[in-house]
């Protein structure tokens, strides 16, 4: 008796073709399954990539690197926002869509990041749950990830670093920032010993662009008093001729050069008659000390600090004669 009398040819070649696909299936899951466990020993400083898989894997981080992402982020994969349902290029560019002036009030939010479960390979457009390398094509669609963020970035210059205690990632490097407590953010280590505490200094708006500061990706810096706001506000401010800070009031750079200007404005603009012998109390928005000084049109001088960022908080008819007092009224 004889088998192939019992298959017909067309069900041989069924049964070849099986056989193929299933060897092709086999062999390439062996591949990703080798390459995702040496590159994990590679990320524990443990062993390396052998040599018939390193030129994959290189080949696999390099393709497509630069070429898509948004303007925010250079990678390859999308990410479908829990929140919505939709698919954007990045967090940000799913809440600049949603906050826009477009959309209607009760539908805007912003995307929770941290629950971001699928993403889309941008060179397959296969949908697959958080990870580094595509399933399907093998790509690495962000040369760094944070699988606790669920962040992808292919600029790495940024030197990209995950903080717990911020609980998300920050650029900058590691080793250049710690993690203030009080302030609940990362400062530079510059600012380690110097720097005037706020508690929960970030986790609030710019006080100039109302931008949230905690999680922005543009350049903050911290004034003198503690407080923070973005670099670019603070130049903004400054073609305003505003050197205060916004929150406090208090001086943002070193003013002793204008208060000497000041000084001598004042000495060479006298008060009217009526008005040198009027006082008036002030607060200092620099040292918060209060003083008793004479009323000048100009600008009133901090007795403790020599600050002239000061305010008027009340005046002194009784320091005045009773005519000059009551023109005052």
């Amino acid at each position: 008796m004889r088998i192939f009398l019992l298959f017909p040819a067309p069900l041989l070649l069924f049964v070849d073709y099986l056989q193929l696909l299933l060897k092709f299936i086999y062999i390439n899951y062996g591949y990703i399954q080798t390459r995702k466990f040496n590159l994990k020993k590679m990320e524990n400083g443990i062993g390396s990539v052998p040599s018939e898989f390193s030129e994959k894997d290189e080949s696999l981080m390099e393709l497509g690197s630069g070429n898509y992402g948004c303007t925010h982020y250079k990678r390859r994969c999308k990410i479908r926002a829990p929140c919505c349902n939709e698919i954007f290029d990045c967090r940000h560019c799913h809440n600049e869509a949603k906050n826009s002036l477009e959309t209607d009030i009760p539908d805007q939010h912003d995307i929770p990041r941290h629950e971001v479960k699928k993403v889309i390979c941008s060179l397959c457009d296969t949908e697959q749950d958080v990870q580094q390398n595509c399933i399907n094509c093998g790509v690495c669609m962000g040369k760094y990830y944070c699988a606790k963020c669920k962040f992808f970035d292919d600029d790495v210059s940024k030197n990209q670093y995950h903080c717990d205690e911020c609980g998300i990632c920050r650029i900058g490097g590691k080793e250049n920032f710690f993690h203030c407590k009080k302030c609940g953010c990362c400062y530079s280590n510059e600012m380690k010993d110097s720097h005037r505490c706020v508690e929960r200094a970030m986790h609030h708006n710019c006080p100039v662009c109302f931008e949230f500061l905690f999680d922005t990706t543009k350049d903050i810096t911290v004034l003198p008093c503690g407080h923070t706001i973005h670099l670019e506000c603070v130049k903004e401010m400054g073609l305003h001729f505003r050197y205060t800070c916004p929150v406090c009031s208090k001086s943002i750079c070193d003013m002793t050069n204008l208060w000497k200007k000041l000084d001598k404005e004042i000495a060479s603009t006298p008060m009217p008659e009526m008005y040198k012998n009027k006082m008036v109390w002030i607060l200092c928005n620099d040292c918060g000390e209060k003083s008793e000084v004479h009323f000048h049109i100009m600008a009133h001088k901090c007795l403790s600090c020599n600050s002239y960022n000061t305010r008027q908080t009340r005046g002194g008819p009784a320091s005045c004669s009773p005519r000059v007092a009551e023109v005052v009224r």
